[in-house]
This record gives structure tokens, sequence and C-alpha cells, in this order.
């Protein structure tokens, strides 16, 4: 399989504030991996390090190009989309004026038109809602929202961080159930960070465990998942 990004070495500030310590690991093209740990272990931080969000150091490549000193625009025009914990869209504007935004550089009408169509396809309740102001939708159609958008832009790669952050059971399962199709059917690799540690073994294909800015574990999401030590020293269930 194609390695579509590679990390090596990461490490991250906040100030004078060390909080990843020389992180590696690789996600193959097609893939769906997720990071895994306990509440600041360095999660968030590593998807904002591949953004250029925060202070790094160390290799980050993707498709064989450094990221290293590039502008979070630049990346993003790579072909990487983040979506931050928190949702982010604009809430004043419409669900429909959101997946327009999503798509602002592009310079094809056609396919922005068709894609929106295919965002509905994914998230029929957005096309219910698509004239209503995203601040009056719930927190799971927020969610749905802002995956949509990150989709307008057709990236290779989609960073999550904390999908299924404040959302009910349910909801989280249809939203994972829709990331799933979307990384077998649109072919978009996805990098999730992930609380709820069951639901995002029983989505991925791989998995790295981040404990205090290192990985301590990594492997096939299926065998983490079933081994036990692991889940109950690290993943706590």
């Amino acid at each position: 399989m194609t390695t579509l990004l590679n990390v090596k070495d990461l490490r991250a500030y906040y100030g004078q504030v060390q909080a990843l310590h020389g992180l590696s690991f690789s996600l193959n093209e097609g893939s769906l991996t997720t990071l895994l740990g306990a509440n600041g272990a360095g999660k968030t931080t590593t998807l904002r390090a591949i953004c250029n969000m925060v202070r790094s150091t160390g290799g980050i490549e993707f498709d064989g190009k450094p990221l290293n000193n590039r502008s979070t625009e630049s990346i993003v025009r790579f072909g990487i989309a983040h979506v931050p914990q928190g949702r982010g869209t604009f809430t004043n504007m419409t669900v429909e004026e959101n997946l327009q935004l999503g798509a602002i550089t592009r310079k094809d009408g056609a396919g922005i038109v068709s894609d929106i169509e295919r965002m509905y396809a994914h998230f029929p309740v957005l096309k219910q809602r698509h004239t209503q102001q995203a601040g009056t939708l719930s927190g799971g159609e927020q969610q749905m929202l802002a995956v949509a958008r990150a989709l307008m832009l057709r990236p290779r790669l989609m960073l999550l961080d904390e999908p299924s952050f404040g959302l009910a059971p349910l909801v989280v399962r249809d939203l994972f159930g829709i990331l799933g199709k979307i990384n077998r059917e649109d072919k978009v690799s996805i990098l999730v960070v992930e609380q709820n540690a069951q639901l995002a073994l029983e989505l991925a294909d791989q998995a790295y465990v981040i404990e205090t800015g290192r990985i301590v574990m990594s492997g096939n999401a299926k065998d983490i998942a079933n081994n036990e030590e692991i889940r109950k020293s690290y993943l706590g269930y």
C-alpha cells in the first residue's frame, strides 16, 4: 500500500512547554486510522502540528512532499482537511452557504453543485435544513455539517478531532457509520482522534495509542481492541 502521511520524530511546543516527544507514525492511502489516549495525551496537538498550527520540529511528509514550514492554507490546498473539536461551523450562515464556503478554493462550479448534492446524500438531514442557519442546528447536525464542509475541499486526507464530543450515542453511531462509508466509497483517508475508544476501534483499520506525548502502542485496530491489557491500561474500558 502507498504511504500517504509519514510523521517522523514529531515534537511540538506551546511556548516553552513540550507537548509531543518524538512521535513517529504513518498512514496508508485509503486507510482509516485512529489516535487514542486520555485527555492531555497530545492527540489534538498531533493534528494541529500536521496542519502547522503549533510550533513543531521533526519530519512530516504528505504523498512524499514535506509539509514542514508550509502555511496552514497551503497544507489545505495539498488536500488535507481538518475538522477541529467543537465543529467550527459559521453559525450565522445557512447550511448551504457553509458548504459553498468549504469549496471556496475551487473554480469548478458544476462540480461544486454536484458535490453539495453528494453531501446531502451522505447527510439527508442537511438537505432538509439547507436554508437554516447553522447556529440553529442540533449538535449532531452541526458536526455533520462540519464534516460535509471539509469534504467539499475534495480532500485526500481528513483529520477529525473528537467528532463524538457532546453527542448522543445514537447520533455518534450514525456519524461514524457515515465516516466509514466516506472512507470506503469516496476513498478519503481519515485520521480520527477520539475519546470513545471502543467505537473508534470498531471503525478503524489501524490504531495508535498516545500517552503524555509519546506513542506507547500501535497495530491493527482489531488486535488492540481484543487486547484486554491494553484496553484496561490505556483505553479505560
